[in-house]
């Protein structure tokens, strides 16, 4: 089940909604479930603070009270996507928190809760690379023998020293392992990572990158740093401690990225957008399609592509 190679979006990156498409016949939906998970980096098993760019608070329906089950949940998704954008089929998304952070049987009855929803045709389960068992990863790959499933692994920089200084409570040694455990020809792998960490640079970035590029990985998603208030990153923030980047070097730093990647790996996302009720800065990062624009424009200035420089075997493991 690795993504095709037959691209027919415009775009000079292999998308996320043109691999759907491509594979499916149709556009698909993540439908985002809040099913309760914690961290631990914030219920005292390795901390309590968290990453520092992270506020905490969880999804929006966490803010609004007791959630609704994963079905309701699901449901409502659904609808809304059905009546808004003529949707038919659906991935249910765990995506708040650390969403293998239980016990199996207990994962075990979330999952099956979703997949058994009308026209939910897979799972994406967000997690980190320091809460995957064996156990769960053996679920996963029981799911993916027959449903469309990704692991989204939250790494945000390959350089221990980066993961240190943003608190995230976990190595690159434990992600590549995670990742060498979680290869199956059927499960699908995303990794998260962001651009403008305090004390990177672009040839920081570009390692990380290229590390990605050499991993049996088949998504990624490139997330922007925000300075949000609540956090330990948005109080450095006001207290003129931190350096955000500019549209122009974040813009230029994508593309970069892009440029060497496989061009068969699946990009789910360019950017990052926060809540506008905390959101501090970059100002420029509110306008989220200004952004997309911006990269598409780049990639068309350069006239490059993902994939333009990249020198790794196409064949490599899956």
């Amino acid at each position: 089940m690795s993504p095709t190679h037959t691209r027919n979006g415009s775009k000079r990156y292999h998308d996320l909604k043109t691999y759907w498409r491509n594979r499916f016949g149709c556009t698909v939906y993540k439908l985002p479930v809040d099913a309760g998970f914690t961290c631990p980096n914030r219920d005292g098993f390795l901390g309590t603070g968290g990453c520092i760019y992270c506020d905490g608070r969880g999804s929006r329906l966490r803010q609004e009270g007791p959630l609704p089950s994963v079905s309701e949940q699901i449901r409502r998704g659904r609808e809304f996507y059905r009546n808004r954008k003529g949707a038919k089929k659906f991935i249910a998304y765990f995506q708040t928190f650390t969403n293998t952070y239980a016990p199996c049987d207990s994962l075990k009855r979330l999952y099956d809760e979703a997949l058994a929803q009308e026209d939910v045709i897979g799972l994406s389960v967000g997690t980190r690379p320091d809460c995957v068992s064996d156990e769960v990863l053996g679920l996963l790959k029981d799911y993916a023998r027959d449903r469309h499933v990704w692991l989204e692994f939250g790494l945000q920089s390959i350089h221990d020293k980066t993961l240190l200084r943003i608190n995230r409570g976990h190595t690159a040694a434990q992600f590549l392992d995670a990742v060498a455990r979680a290869v199956d020809e059927n499960l699908l792998i995303c990794t998260h990572i962001i651009l403008g960490l305090p004390g990177e640079n672009h040839e920081d970035v570009m390692q990380t990158a290229a590390t990605l590029a050499s991993l049996p990985i088949q998504g990624i998603k490139i997330h922007l740093l925000l300075a949000l208030e609540g956090t330990v990153l948005g109080e450095e923030y006001k207290k003129g401690q931190l350096t955000l980047w500019t549209r122009e070097v974040y813009v230029q730093t994508v593309c970069d990225v892009l440029e060497i990647l496989p061009p068969d790996m699946v990009i789910q996302r360019l950017t990052a957008d926060g809540y506008q009720d905390i959101f501090l800065a970059p100002a420029w990062a509110s306008n989220k399609m200004s952004v997309l624009n911006a990269i598409d424009r780049e990639l068309e200035r350069r006239n490059i592509r993902q994939g333009g420089l990249y020198s790794g075997d196409l064949n490599r493991p899956r």
